[in-house]
């Protein structure tokens, strides 16, 4: 086998590669021979078939099929004695079948840059936390109760009052004609609570049961049903009773109520789940601030065909929101050439970091098991119960979208690795702080 380099542009290598004929005709003649000794063919006994014969009739095939071999065979070979990494799969193009001369073929590809690792001992970081306290622990069950919150009527007859829960009946008119969704009966309205027409509970406070009157409230200008949005209309309303919530009390009892033994184990139950959020949010914060570090070393050049790929995805979904009206209003005051090239950098700081993690995962034995791929798989049915096994048939026939399972796995533990050498400090951040959304 013959290699002339071609192309050594930054990332870009090029090759010419040529295989003599007659390695070709060797492969060739040891094939069709395999294929004689299994050939069956009436008037000749097993394996007797004539070699002509098979050639006639297998001949073109053979061809084929030891050009695709010697093709792969020969750039897996050339990339190896180079010690070179495609970034994607190489370009191939055959100039010269080896038919009755020697195979000649070009080969392009962008390879992988060196990827110096930063020393991870080196960085540091600051992790936010917010610490639980009794009185948010005391919040979280007092909402809890709150939503097993019984009704009781007030015997008293009054005006209702903010908090008070008013059972009506109304009907909702347009231009003095009912429309459709606009009645009901024993409809329950909180006072200052949330869930009716802005100016609907608002007008029914201060009234009494068995009281009846016409409001005018104004459908907002967003609402669902078109035939309504921004309309003008009247409900006349009838008051029927007035109810007050009961929150139960928490205590022993109403902790065995809902599962736990005690109320101390009720307490626990809430106060490990509002810590089990906050330090996801918290890691989360961490991982940003790890990777953003990560990304200022990461200074090589990216291989140009992984940038275009990851760009083409990112503008995508920029085309998706700006078609449904969605895009970010600083992005939509934005040309189209600044955008692009805005975006373009953001999909090549992607790729550097991304090939940085990589490399790290890579030079430390980084595995993802079968039982992270499973658990994986079972987060992923959680969220559709009900069709998990069409979740299980989509993957099973989808190796993509595997990797796409795979990879944030595999980053995570990249991460976990580095946060191990590096130096990382807590410090008490408050609640807002901690769940801000950071710019990306």
């Amino acid at each position: 086998m013959q290699v002339t380099e071609t192309l050594t542009e930054g990332l870009k290598r090029g090759f010419t590669v040529v295989i003599p004929s007659a390695d070709l005709s060797e492969k060739r003649e040891k094939r069709l021979a395999e294929l004689s000794r299994t050939m069956q063919m009436p008037g000749f006994r097993p394996g007797k078939v004539p070699l002509s014969m098979v050639r006639k009739r297998f001949g073109q095939a053979v061809d084929a099929e030891i050009l695709e071999a010697s093709v792969n065979e020969a750039t897996d070979q050339m990339m190896a004695e180079r010690s070179l990494r495609p970034a994607v799969s190489p370009k191939v193009e055959v100039v010269n079948p080896g038919t009755d001369a020697d195979l000649e073929f070009k080969v392009e590809m962008e390879i992988l840059p060196d990827v110096a690792i930063p020393d991870l001992k080196s960085l540091t970081l600051t992790r936010p936390t917010a610490p639980v306290s009794d009185s948010e622990v005391d919040e979280a069950i007092a909402k809890f109760a709150e939503q097993r919150a019984t009704m009781e009527t007030i015997e008293e007859v009054r005006p209702a009052a903010t908090g008070d829960i008013v059972t009506v009946d109304f009907l909702g008119k347009l231009d003095g004609t009912p429309f459709e969704g606009g009645a009901a009966q024993d409809a329950n309205v909180e006072i200052g609570g949330n869930g009716f027409i802005p100016g609907f509970a608002e007008q029914i406070e201060g009234m009494s049961a068995g009281e009846s009157k016409v409001i005018n409230v104004t459908f907002p200008a967003e609402y669902h049903a078109a035939n309504l949005a921004g309309k003008d209309v009247t409900f006349d309303i009838t008051v029927k009773a007035l109810k007050r919530k009961v929150a139960p009390v928490i205590d022993d009892a109403f902790a065995e109520a809902n599962g736990f033994e005690n109320l101390e184990e009720f307490r626990k139950f809430f106060k490990d789940r509002i810590e089990q959020q906050r330090a996801g949010a918290s890691r989360m914060k961490v991982k940003r601030a790890l990777l953003d570090e990560l990304a200022k070393q990461a200074d090589f050049a990216a291989p140009e065909t992984l940038v275009e790929a990851e760009f083409a995805e990112i503008w995508r979904q920029v085309e998706s929101e700006r078609a449904a009206g969605r895009l970010d209003a600083e992005d939509a005051a934005k040309d189209e050439d600044t955008l692009r090239a805005e975006y373009r950098a953001i999909a090549d700081r992607r790729v550097r970091l991304g090939l940085l993690v990589a490399e790290i995962g890579r030079s430390t034995n980084v595995q993802v098991t079968e039982q992270d791929m499973r658990q994986a798989m079972i987060n992923e049915m959680q969220q559709f119960p009900g069709q998990e096994k069409m979740i299980i048939d989509f993957y099973q026939k989808n190796p993509r979208a595997m990797d796409r399972l795979r990879g944030p796995i595999f980053e995570d533990k990249v991460v976990d690795y580095a946060l191990e050498l590096a130096t990382v400090t807590d410090e008490e951040v408050t609640i807002e702080a901690l769940f801000a959304d950071d710019e990306d």
